[in-house]
């Protein structure tokens, strides 16, 4: 059987494509080869490739890994800060009910 092409939006690929080129200048601005950042991230040359072309299909925890390593800040926001912002929403979490539910509607008048 053949594997089906996942569809993006374009808010998406934009998104990605924007993350993989800020990692990509902030590679050679920090004149990093892409043989080093790849090895520090544990991944081959070619996926590092993929993320500087904003490939959407790779996986999201290498994009942080490799942006991090190259010094690109992710959600604008120091380590502390996004620590916090975990720890808000964690709370948040726990006063929401557990599962989201579909809307009971009552069609009968």
């Amino acid at each position: 059987m053949a594997k089906r092409q996942r569809v993006y939006s374009p808010q998406t690929v934009d998104a990605v494509t924007l993350l993989g080129r800020l990692i990509r200048a902030r590679r050679i601005e920090r004149r990093m080869t892409a043989a080093d950042v790849a090895e520090r991230a544990g991944m081959t040359r070619v996926t590092l490739r993929r993320i500087e072309n904003g490939d959407p299909g790779t996986d999201i925890g290498l994009y942080f890994e490799v942006a991090t390593l190259v010094g690109v800040p992710l959600f604008d926001a120091t380590p502390q800060t996004l620590r916090r912002a975990n720890r808000e929403v964690a709370e948040r979490l726990t006063l929401l009910p557990r599962h989201a539910h579909r809307p009971r509607v009552d069609d009968d008048f």
